[in-house]
């Protein structure tokens, strides 16, 4: 069977992305602060940073930049971040956000494939991605956000007195936004958002997650990640709240931002939402303004959640669900919702559609309650992969629907639980084992401060569940003790049977736990 959403459809919102976004809140809010650097203090007030969008327009203009042209936008977080993206976005090229901590041969691919003439860096950053640039071959120009000698800065060129320039965008066609995703499988690919499907997906997240001038929203997630740039640029700069900006999450800096700004909206991962609920740093700060904490782009588990919001004293911490390839979003905990069932990343968007198929065989229709592989259909679906019409015919078939990879099922009230990516269950002796529940069970033990599982080959070749294991400081348990404690609360097959104490559990700089790397740290240890 296919779910609708319950949300009545908004209309497609044909705009260019710089226009949907600071059109109407640089009207309405001029003189309110849009960005404040959570540093430095630095703030930057609707109507300057809609006049900054317009005169590196300009600048970039003069510098050669074209509509259809890429641009690559290279940098940790920082107030200047959406002046650069919506200035791109004037100029009718497109930006591809690149990693800070990318390789130069990993910036160097990503150039490659998005055909990038232009990169906007950092001056910490400078020297990866003039390599990258020097091994790609084809970068016209290097411009640096603060200052480097050689190089135009991003303050220089918004004094540029040219004309803004004047382009014509097809919003349902043209690219504003250019992200690398591994999709389902495989490599990083070019993932082709439009400005219609990003300004969309904001006009169907903003019933569900209403916005406006009161409310402060504290930016620690990467600006590059679609998720940082949807939740915590596009999203609340739409609607005139202000940003307070932070280059990366360091504890102690984050609550100090949040008591200081009295901060109201936390958009975070499950590894920040952790610290929150465990970390003995926040008893000593007051976050009393926090009004909701939101949590996304990795699994979370009802009982850390739980512990979460009552250490913050907010009504629950809301989930949302998406994906790159959906420009991001597709599902989310309602802001005022009430009787919220535990665990759950909410409910459709508006215009959105949804089937769970069976993962492997005839991949038939599932009902409610069944787990299956997710698939989605809404206007928030990607153009395709750049260059990659196979894969792209393979992730969104001909009538719209996008496979997510993700495993879960809905239940009879339409909310959406996400077990497990299709690709991460472990087989063992014919059953499938989810990870993520593993984890859960494991995060619940006082003495586990993190955990992943992951599938390994024992004696006999056999698939089993390897769990790594990080404890909390002073804490003592043994590798029994954990298998002990998983084996009394879930089925026998479900079993963790290795266990590896760790210092830490890899993670995405989004909190995806970065699977393939204990994948390739337990190849590593055979090998030797």
């Amino acid at each position: 069977m296919a779910w609708r959403s319950e949300y009545p459809d908004v209309p497609p919102l044909d705009l260019p992305i710089h226009e949907a976004v600071l059109a109407r809140s640089s009207a309405a809010y001029g003189d309110r602060p849009a960005l404040v650097d959570g540093v430095d203090g630095t703030v930057l007030s609707y109507a300057e940073l809609d006049r900054a969008t317009r005169r590196l327009a300009a600048a970039l203009a003069e510098a050669g930049v074209r509509k259809g042209d890429v641009v690559a936008l290279h940098s940790p977080n920082s107030v200047l971040y959406p002046v650069v993206f919506h200035g791109v976005s004037r100029t009718g090229a497109a930006v591809t956000p690149v990693h800070p901590l990318a390789t130069a041969e990993e910036f160097a691919e990503q150039l490659r494939d998005a055909k990038a003439e232009w990169i906007v860096t950092t001056s910490a950053l400078l020297g990866v991605a003039r390599r990258a640039g020097e091994r790609a071959g084809g970068v016209r120009e290097v411009f640096v956000c603060d200052g480097a000698p050689g190089h135009r800065s991003v303050p220089e060129m918004l004094e540029c007195a040219g004309p803004e320039p004047v382009v014509e965008i097809d919003p349902a066609e043209d690219l504003a936004a250019l992200p690398y995703s591994s999709g389902t499988t495989g490599t990083p690919k070019g993932v082709m958002l439009t400005h219609r499907s990003l300004a969309t997906n904001l006009a169907q997240l903003r019933p569900l997650v209403p916005t406006g001038p009161e409310d402060r929203i504290l930016a620690v997630l990467p600006f590059f990640h679609i998720y940082g740039l949807t939740a915590l640029v596009n999203a609340p700069l739409r609607d005139g709240a202000t940003v307070i900006v932070l280059p990366r999450f360091e504890l102690e800096r984050f609550l100090a931002a949040i008591e200081k700004h009295r901060v109201t909206a936390l958009y975070v991962a499950p590894p920040i939402v952790l610290a929150l609920a465990r970390h003995p740093a926040v008893a000593g700060y007051d976050l009393s303004s926090l009004e909701y904490v939101m949590s996304a782009a990795a699994p979370l588990d009802a009982e850390p959640a739980a512990a979460c919001a009552r250490r913050l004293g907010v009504p629950r911490v809301l989930q949302a669900f998406g994906m790159t390839e959906l420009s991001p979003a597709c599902h989310v905990v309602p802001r005022h919702a009430e009787d919220v069932p535990p665990g759950t990343v909410g409910k459709l968007l508006p215009n959105t559609e949804l089937r769970v198929v069976e993962t492997a065989g005839a991949r038939r229709d599932l009902g409610a309650g069944e787990d299956g592989e997710i698939l989605i259909r809404g206007p928030q679906v990607m153009r395709g992969y750049l260059g990659r019409a196979a894969e792209s015919e393979a992730m969104v078939d001909a009538d719209g629907w996008l496979r997510t990879g993700d495993v879960g099922h809905v239940d009879a009230g339409g909310w959406l639980y996400v077990v497990d990516r299709v690709k991460e269950l472990i087989k063992y002796k014919g059953y499938q084992v989810a990870p993520a529940e593993l984890e859960a069970v494991l995060l619940g033990h006082e003495a586990i401060a993190d955990a992943a599982v992951v599938g390994v080959a024992d004696a006999d070749g056999q698939e089993v569940p390897k769990a790594y294991v990080v404890l909390t400081p002073g804490a003592g348990l043994s590798a029994d003790e954990v298998i002990d404690y998983v084996a009394g609360r879930v089925a026998p097959y479900k079993k963790v049977r290795r266990v590896e104490f760790t210092d830490a559990v890899p993670r995405s700089a989004t909190g995806k736990i970065l699977r393939r790397e204990l994948r390739a740290r337990e190849g590593s240890t055979k090998a030797s």
